[in-house]
């Protein structure tokens, strides 16, 4: 019996949370916003960014007088190095985790550099990346934030740390859409303040997460400061991966 009750509590547990989603739709903000909220709940949880590189890679473009990544690697370059570097970021988040216990609140995921292929017209690279990324055990639960690609857009030009088309942002978005996987992703509106979208997003976990939001991390109203729930450690510290 404590085998059977052990059993059904592990396979209740969060292990590991995707958020995907194009460029502009909120993942990282919603990611760190996930995580504080489930260790202020009692899920200690660490945030991982699973980058692909392309943001560096642009600047490095840009450095040596190219306009972006895909002109100072090509194509199929950028999509080699994306791949390669964004398993290895998922392979160490996922060690991280077994190692310490935590959840793993992933900021992208393997769909992502699948949705990245297809938006390159890169598909036959797809096949290779399945197969490199089919190691990994898939998350409990992926969360696909959607938003309209110019809202995208006009988000991107505002942070003003990296650029991307609208061109991009359509192929992006028709990607995941078309992703074997979009019928298993947990579909929340990406649009409007990052407090409603975490709402939403809280909504989705309710297995995990309290209803009540005053019970998140962080000062109250009054400006005192919110009981943490149970987590012992306070707010989690962000952990970004390459």
């Amino acid at each position: 019996m404590a085998s059977s009750l052990r059993t059904r509590r592990d396979g209740a547990r969060l292990r590991t949370v995707a958020l995907i989603g194009i460029d502009g739709s909120g993942k990282t903000t919603q990611a760190h916003l996930l995580a504080e909220a489930l260790t202020a709940a009692g899920h200690r949880a660490t945030y991982h960014r699973n980058a692909g590189g392309r943001r560096w890679l642009g600047r490095l473009a840009q450095r040596v007088g190219r306009p972006d990544a895909q002109r100072l690697v090509g194509r199929d370059g950028l999509l080699a190095v994306e791949s390669a570097l964004r398993w290895l970021a998922i392979a160490l988040a996922l060690l991280s985790c077994l190692a310490t216990g935590r959840t793993a609140v992933m900021d992208r995921w393997s769909v992502c550099q699948y949705a990245s292929i297809r938006a390159h017209g890169g598909q036959r690279w797809e096949r290779l990346a399945r197969a490199g990324y089919r190691i990994f055990p898939p998350p409990r639960v992926t969360i696909l934030l959607t938003l309209d690609p110019a809202e995208a857009y006009r988000r991107i030009e505002r942070r003003g740390t990296d650029h991307e088309s609208m061109r991009w942002l359509t192929a992006a978005d028709a990607a995941y859409r078309a992703l074997p996987e979009y019928a298993s992703f947990v579909v929340v509106d990406g649009s409007g303040p990052p407090e409603e979208v975490s709402r939403r997003i809280r909504a989705h976990l309710s297995e995990w997460l309290p209803d009540d939001p005053s019970t998140l991390a962080g000062p109250s109203p009054d400006g005192t400061p919110r009981p943490s729930g149970g987590g012992r450690d306070g707010p989690v510290p962000a952990q970004a991966r390459p």
